[in-house]
C-alpha cells in the first residue's frame, strides 16, 4: 500500500514539474508515522490511511505551486533562502511541512494557537532535520500585534481554518507590503471570497485573481485567491477580543 501511495506522490509531483529527491520521501515517511503515533493520544487529523494522507494533506499542501505556475514570483520566493513564510492555524503542519520539505531552503514559521500541537511539531522539526523552522504557540490576533512578526512575512499561508473574511483579518497584518497572502479554500468558496473583497481591502492588500485547480490524482476542487498585500495595515487590526470572528469586516458592518 505504501509503494502505491509512493507511486501516486511521485506522479503529483510531478504534475507540478518536480521530482523528490530519497531524503524528502524518507522525510514524508517520518512525518506520516509521527502523526499516526501522536494521533493516538490527541486529534491531529480524521486522515490516516497513508495514501489518504498523500493525497489530502502533502499534495493539497503542495498546491502552492499551481500558483506559482500562474505566478513566476511566488516560484522565486519558494527558492529564495531569504524567504519568510508564515502557516497560520498550521493544526498538524499543513500546509508549512510539505512546503517545507520541498523547498528546504525558505524560512518557515508554523503557529498555532494549541500548545500541544506546537509541541508536536517542534518534534517532526526536530525529527527531520528541518533547518530555519520556527514553531510558534499564540493566537494570530495577538502576534499580528507583535513587531517581530507583523509584516514581517513574504508569504502567508492558511488552510482549512475560517471563513476568508475572518481568515483575512488574521492573516493580513503577517504579510509584508508586496508579500502574498495564500488561503487554501474548497472549490465552492466563491461566495465566501467575495463576501471577503471588503476586509482585504481594508486590510491593505488586493485580491489580484483566483486560481481554481483540481488536487493531483484526486477530484478534490479547489481555489486559492491570491491576495497582495499593498499598503501598510492599520494598526487597529486585527483586532482583539475575538472579533475578526464574531464580527468580521463586511460590507454591512
Amino acid at each position: 500500500m505504501a509503494i502505491i501511495a509512493d507511486e501516486i506522490l511521485f506522479s503529483g509531483l510531478a504534475e507540478f514539474g518536480i521530482e523528490p529527491t530519497r531524503k524528502q520521501i524518507q522525510n514524508f515517511h517520518k512525518y506520516y508515522q509521527m502523526m499516526v503515533e501522536k494521533n493516538k493520544v490527541m486529534n491531529l487529523t480524521a486522515i490516516t490511511n497513508y495514501q489518504e494522507v498523500v493525497v489530502k494533506h502533502w499534495l493539497d499542501s503542495l498546491c502552492i505551486l499551481r500558483v506559482a505556475m500562474v505566478i513566476p514570483e511566488i516560484r522565486l520566493l519558494l527558492e529564495n533562502p531569504k524567504t519568510k513564510i508564515i502557516d497560520v492555524g498550521t493544526g498538524a503542519g499543513f500546509p508549512g511541512i510539505p512546503i517545507k520539505i520541498m523547498f528546504p531552503k525558505v524560512q518557515l514559521t508554523l503557529m498555532d494557537s494549541l500548545n500541544k500541537r506546537i509541541d508536536f511539531l517542534q518534534d517532526v522539526v526536530d525529527e527531520l532535520e528541518l533547518e530555519n523552522v520556527s514553531c510558534i504557540h499564540g493566537r494570530a490576533e495577538e502576534l499580528g500585534r507583535n513587531i517581530m512578526y507583523r509584516e514581517q512575512f513574504d508569504l502567508c499561508v492558511s488552510r482549512a481554518v475560517a471563513r476568508l473574511a475572518t481568515l483575512s483579518e488574521w492573516c493580513i497584518p503577517f504579510t509584508k507590503v508586496k508579500g502574498y497572502f495564500l488561503p487554501y479554500k474548497s472549490g465552492d468558496a466563491m461566495d465566501e471570497i467575495n463576501e471577503a473583497k471588503t476586509a482585504i481591502k481594508e486590510l491593505g492588500a488586493d485580491l489580484n485573481k483566483n486560481i481554481s485547480y483540481t488536487v493531483p490524482e484526486s477530484e478534490l476542487k479547489r481555489i486559492i485567491p491570491v491576495i497582495q498585500k499593498k499598503t501598510n495595515t492599520k494598526d487597529k487590526y486585527p483586532r482583539g477580543g475575538g472579533k475578526p470572528l464574531k464580527l468580521p469586516i463586511l460590507k454591512t458592518n
